[in-house]
């Protein structure tokens, strides 16, 4: 069975969810751990995996008109301070350059946490008119966080993302654009990683600093805390007006355009194998797997069994699969618990006897279970299959989600619901942020957003029995 520990280097989930975690992306060969705390090294297997995300984010950005830019690493401090909620909300974050080889520099150079002011600066130089907008770009980079606490792919000090940044001539373009970025953040996390999402708007305490609004998308683990995944934020004039940003409109004004940014980064490694796997290592996503196939050749000392392994592998190339032979001197048995520990979503097995009855068995990293295919039907099924795969992993994942997420109507079934069950909990909510805070001291729990799709849970708020005017959805969060 799947679920039945093989990898003894990797620990129960059950037995320390957290340990389990380290050990998985260590023993998986995704991280390796640098001179500098926070500071991590993506291994090519991880790397790979975020090749793949970022190949159909980059083709979906472009579809929509995006253009991809590069920044400057280093913001000048007089230019981060133009905005002064924005500035506030990332100063604890912030790693400062005060020399340039040998000299102190006269101004202080942060290392870019996000790039809006950086953005802000060009465009107060590039936008003109009406014609100008909308400026719809995007950047592949690494951003600077000195977060306290690290973990792998969770928290990093410098992780890997994509910032896209937008300016429109009317706050309902921003807005949409804000709306529709969130929407395909949310189908990569559904359609690509196989996760399920709850949508929703941030609460004005949770919110990107200098933002408006704060749009989000949060996935439950398998342990039921939640992850932030990613984040699209809507402006409105603020940046505009503080970085004088201005454009003719087609009436001749001079107005301030509006504002979006929106990013998906590297944490979404983590939220794939904190959602998918299991005791035995990585259980990938088909759509996003380094190797989708691997073939394994049995018996592979024996007279054309290597040859059809690498028949197979040309075939299932061609088909526009990544596959691999492992034709290793490692045993079959030491083969199979290796590429499962690695969360390979399809194994093929072919030996001597197989190939005489024109077949080969195939295996499903996500429960185990053995699937014989005829040789001449190989290139119709597997991709059948890895579809089958994807389904079976994202109705696993909705299914703790759903059965894991329940509604509190005052605050003891709130503190009871986390003490037992711990997950998500919807609760009715007047909108003070002393009733959010009070959540977060009592309970234990952070608001993780106000869903869009709203319901009815009670009429007051569970804190104050004041009247409740929406729906919060909280969690424990990474």
């Amino acid at each position: 069975m799947a679920n039945a520990k093989k990898v003894e280097q990797i620990t129960g989930m059950d037995t320390d969810f957290a340990q389990w975690f380290t050990d998985v992306v260590t023993r998986a060969e995704l991280i390796g751990y640098s001179g500098v705390k926070g500071f991590f090294i993506m291994r090519p297997y991880g790397y790979a995996i975020w090749e793949n995300i970022q190949g159909e984010l980059d083709r979906r950005f472009k579809e929509l008109g995006h253009e991809n830019v590069s920044m400057p690493l280093l913001i000048p401090e007089s230019l981060l301070q133009k905005e002064k909620d924005h500035v506030a909300g990332f100063a604890p974050e912030c790693a400062w350059v005060t020399f340039g080889g040998a000299e102190e520099l006269e101004e202080r150079l942060c290392i870019r946490p996000t790039s809006e002011t950086l953005f802000c600066d060009h465009w107060a130089q590039t936008v003109r008119s009406w014609r100008d907008l909308p400026k719809l770009y995007n950047q592949w980079c690494s951003v600077l966080r000195w977060e306290k606490t690290t973990r792998p792919f969770l928290r990093h000090r410098e992780f890997l993302w994509q910032e896209g940044h937008t300016l429109h001539a009317t706050a309902e373009e921003a807005i949409a654009e804000t709306e529709t970025m969130l929407n395909v953040y949310a189908e990569t996390y559904e359609n690509l990683l196989a996760m399920p999402t709850l949508k929703g708007a941030k609460t004005d305490k949770e919110k990107f600093a200098g933002a408006e609004v704060t749009y989000t998308v949060e996935c439950m683990m398998h342990d039921g805390k939640a992850l932030q995944s990613c984040t699209s934020h809507y402006f409105g004039d603020g940046f505009t007006k503080a970085f004088d940003i201005t454009f003719t409109d087609k009436n001749n004004q001079l107005v301030n355009p509006f504002q979006t940014s929106w990013g998906f980064s590297t944490r979404s490694i983590g939220g794939i194998i904190m959602t998918h796997g299991d005791d035995n290592g990585l259980v990938l996503p088909p759509r996003v797997a380094p190797t989708q196939v691997v073939i394994i050749p049995v018996a592979a000392h024996k007279p054309g069994v290597l040859d059809k392994a690498n028949e197979l592998w040309e075939r299932l190339k061609k088909a526009g699969l990544r596959v691999k032979v492992d034709d290793s001197d490692n045993s079959p048995g030491w083969k199979f618990a290796e590429h499962e520990m690695r969360g390979v979503p399809l194994r093929v097995e072919i030996g001597p006897k197989d190939i005489e009855a024109g077949k080969c068995v195939a295996v499903r990293r996500v429960d185990g279970e053995k699937i014989e295919i005829a040789l001449d039907e190989l290139e119709a099924r597997v991709p059948a299959i890895l579809d089958d795969i994807h389904a079976l992993m994202f109705a696993k994942a909705k299914l703790n989600l759903d059965t894991n997420t329940r509604s509190a109507v005052t605050l003891g079934d709130a503190k009871a619901i986390i003490a037992e069950h711990g997950g998500f909990i919807k609760t009715a909510w007047c909108g003070d942020e002393a009733c959010e805070l009070a959540m977060k001291e009592q309970v234990g729990v952070s608001s993780r957003c106000i869903p869009f799709e709203q319901e009815h849970i009670a009429d007051t708020c569970p804190v104050c029995g004041k009247p409740a005017h929406k729906t919060v959805v909280w969690g424990v969060a990474y």
